[in-house]
């Protein structure tokens, strides 16, 4: 049964990140959330509209350091928008104290302890809550998975673009799985808010580049959503590139299915799979994604084809980073925690 009783009260945790302020963006409008807390480390006592002016008058709360006990005595949901490593102590320490949590860090996303500490070079901060976290990527759980849940992984932003691009095929074991290739580009928010060389102007104007090839921290999250739809193990060839733009992710993927398509059947198979899922669209046939057509909302833009010449599939999708792709999706899966129509606040 959906949650009909008071306005249900939010802390954001590390609320000056673009993650954060994408939060603080959404929930101001949500119908029925209530923002009880926002911290920042780094500028606690000051106003949210002093580190962002455009939010004069739409969310004057005073920033505040993270305290365990003034978020459990103050609200009943945490967004952490922590650093890996950082997020999961604070988790199970509000989780102990019954503090439901979506966490937009990795620390909950894999479930391989193992994979975790290959990949982000950190022992496991905590282990023991593995078990108990949902991996919110709503258009691919059953119905009803996350009504009363304590703890939600919500997906990295590349995994989520190339999940939903690839999910119909897995699911209909349509594609040879030793072929899949995923070429993604992303803006420059994905990098997050640190000063760094590489997201300066003059590094990052009329630019473009791969980085962390056969490297990216996405990966192992890539391959365990994908290994789970198609019932096995697999392994991708994923390249990141840096665009010169500040949000979106556009992620084009080549795959070798097991027989000949034609757009119109795969882009029925695409329309039925996603039927009631308010957030993917299927473009019409000969027509794919672009940025602007996703960014600033939540949606996941696809388009795809059949290459009857090289006897590939080429799906393109395409989101927004810092919405769909992070914030957006941790609303969305808020919503489902509580069994209301899952785009409130996302329209």
């Amino acid at each position: 049964m959906p949650y009909n009783g008071p306005m249900v009260t939010v802390a954001i945790l590390g609320a000056t990140g673009y993650t954060g302020k994408e939060l603080v963006r959404l929930l101001v409008r949500h119908p029925k959330i209530s923002l009880a807390l926002l911290t920042s480390e780094q500028y606690a006592g000051m106003a949210f509209p002093e580190v962002y002016p455009e939010f004069r008058t739409l969310a004057d709360y005073r920033l505040e350091k993270l305290d365990v006990a003034a978020v459990a005595d103050r609200a009943d949901v945490a967004f952490l928008c922590l650093p890996h490593g950082k997020s999961a102590a604070t988790a199970d320490a509000l989780l102990t104290i019954g503090v439901q949590v979506i966490d937009l860090s990795a620390d909950f996303r894999l479930k391989s302890v193992r994979d975790y500490e290959t990949w982000y070079d950190l022992p496991h901060p905590c282990p023991h809550r593995l078990p108990d976290a949902v991996y919110g990527l709503p258009e691919l759980l059953p119905p009803g998975s996350l009504v009363g849940k304590s703890l939600v992984a919500n997906p990295g932003c590349y995994p989520t673009s190339i999940a939903l691009g690839l999910a119909p095929l897995l699911a209909e074991k349509a594609i040879a799985l030793d072929s899949i290739i995923c070429d993604s580009k992303s803006g420059t928010s994905g990098a997050g808010r640190s000063a760094s060389v590489t997201q300066l102007f003059a590094e990052v104007n009329n630019n473009f580049y791969a980085y962390k090839i056969a490297s990216h921290r996405h990966t192992p999250e890539i391959e365990q959503t994908l290994s789970a739809l198609a019932g096995t193990p697999l392994r991708v060839q994923f390249t990141p590139h840096l665009l010169p733009v500040s949000r979106g992710i556009l992620s084009t993927l080549y795959v070798r299915p097991h027989s000949a398509w034609t757009p119109e059947t795969l882009r029925d198979l695409y329309t039925r799979f996603y039927a009631g899922k308010p957030f993917v669209r299927v473009l019409p046939i000969g027509h794919f994604p672009t940025l602007q057509s996703v960014v600033m909302t939540n949606f996941c833009d696809i388009g795809l084809t059949y290459d009857s010449r090289t006897g590939a599939i080429v799906v393109v999708s395409a989101i927004d980073n810092l919405t769909k792709g992070a914030s957006g999706q941790a609303i969305q899966n808020l919503n489902l925690m509580f069994g209301w129509d899952e785009t409130l606040g996302l329209r």
